[in-house]
């Protein structure tokens, strides 16, 4: 063990000596003590300081350069999910942010269509109406909201994957991983629209009622003693109509489509391929992804901007006002644009953030299902 003096002389190294990645061993080479470790990643130095005070060369310490990547966090450790929590909170919320205009004039469209007849006039009535700010109405909801989603979202479906892979064991993952992927996506959203429900309430109504209110702040408390508090949950029903089906298409479609990419698309095998490309397949792989899902959930859509923004409303009303084809097709081409891109910068954002704290990213490689945790 190294006595405090030696230490000190540790700190008074000079800078070069923590150039390179590697650990240096002082003296004598660490290996010799310990056959087990490699000599290459160790080089001996000659200290003239050490030559001439035996006490110092009969001793060896290890000078770890600063750069030495630290422990690497372990797969499906509780900091594993942590990490994919905060990841899914950076994907959903910023993203959704960044898309209010879009959602705005495509909730406006739903709610009155002879008003915002298209795409362009939309924007159009909404810049003429309210300026240039009146396209961010309501962005404090949607980041809040979108928030708390995409932390459940992300979170629970990386534990429920891996809890349903391991339940099924890896002969019954490798035939049936679509279902699993299925079955853990829709878990998670289950969990994650109790959380986004509130939110989303204030926001259609703050976004589709001009004068309700300026935004979260004054529009919740408004919100509540107009509606109840029961008011702020009138439509998680419709809102797991809409998400559930969307978040199912989202992930068991991303892992299937990237992991196509990989296996027809690009010789190399995945662990090889640089991170930039990676990311570059996990944008693409969300953004396809993307497009299916606005599809299958644009009916339940409709029906949740519908019952929040009309005071007593039914599914029935909505029903009969919109018909059904006006479900499936009213805003549909507005809303085919802002869920691919959102679904592909989530899908970015999120992998980028699992790379930087040094995870893997999304797809791909099927979990070992049924083994013990590994190591990044």
């Amino acid at each position: 063990m190294t006595s405090v003096s030696e230490s000190s002389k540790q700190s008074l190294l000079p800078n070069f000596l923590y150039s390179s990645p590697a650990f240096f061993a002082v003296d004598r080479p660490l290996n010799a003590n310990n056959p087990a470790l490699g000599a290459s990643r160790f080089t001996t130095l000659e200290s003239p300081a050490a030559s001439s005070s035996s006490s110092i060369k009969s001793r060896t310490f290890m000078i770890p350069a600063p750069n030495e990547p630290g422990k690497r966090i372990e797969m499906y450790s509780p900091q594993f999910y942590a990490a994919c929590t905060f990841g899914g909170i950076l994907s959903c919320g910023l993203t959704h942010m960044t898309v209010t205009p879009l959602d705005l004039v495509k909730c406006n469209m739903q709610i009155d269509p002879a008003k915002y007849k298209s795409i362009s006039s939309g924007f159009g009535v909404l810049l003429k109406e309210q300026g240039f700010r009146g396209f961010f109405r309501g962005w404090v909801p949607t980041l809040l909201g979108y928030s708390a989603q995409g932390a459940c979202k992300f979170g629970f479906y990386e534990f429920f994957k891996k809890y349903y892979s391991d339940l099924a064991g890896p002969e019954y993952f490798a035939k049936y991983k679509t279902l699993i992927y299925l079955a853990g996506s829709a878990s998670a959203e289950v969990i994650a629209d109790v959380a986004l429900c509130p939110f989303e309430a204030v926001k259609v109504r703050v976004q589709t009622q001009p004068g309700f209110a300026r935004g979260m702040s004054d529009g919740f408390p408004k919100f509540i003693k107009s509606e109840g508090a029961a008011g702020l949950y009138k439509g998680i029903v419709p809102l797991w109509g809409r998400q559930i089906p969307y978040t199912m298409m989202k992930f068991a479609s991303f892992e299937t489509i990237v992991e196509m990419i990989y296996k027809y698309g690009i010789p190399t095998p995945k662990d090889q391929c640089s991170k930039s490309l990676q990311l570059g397949v996990s944008f693409a792989g969300g953004y396809v992804a993307g497009v299916f899902c606005a599809i299958v959930s644009h009916p339940a859509d409709n029906l949740v901007s519908f019952l929040n923004n009309a005071k007593g409303a039914t599914v029935g009303d909505a029903v009969k006002k919109l018909g059904l084809w006006g479900l499936f097709t009213r805003g549909l081409p507005l809303r085919i644009v802002m869920i691919g891109t959102l679904t592909g910068a989530q899908w970015g954002i999120y992998d980028a953030f699992k790379v930087f704290v040094g995870l893997p990213t999304t797809g791909g490689v099927a979990p070992a299902a049924g083994t013990q945790p590994a190591k990044a």
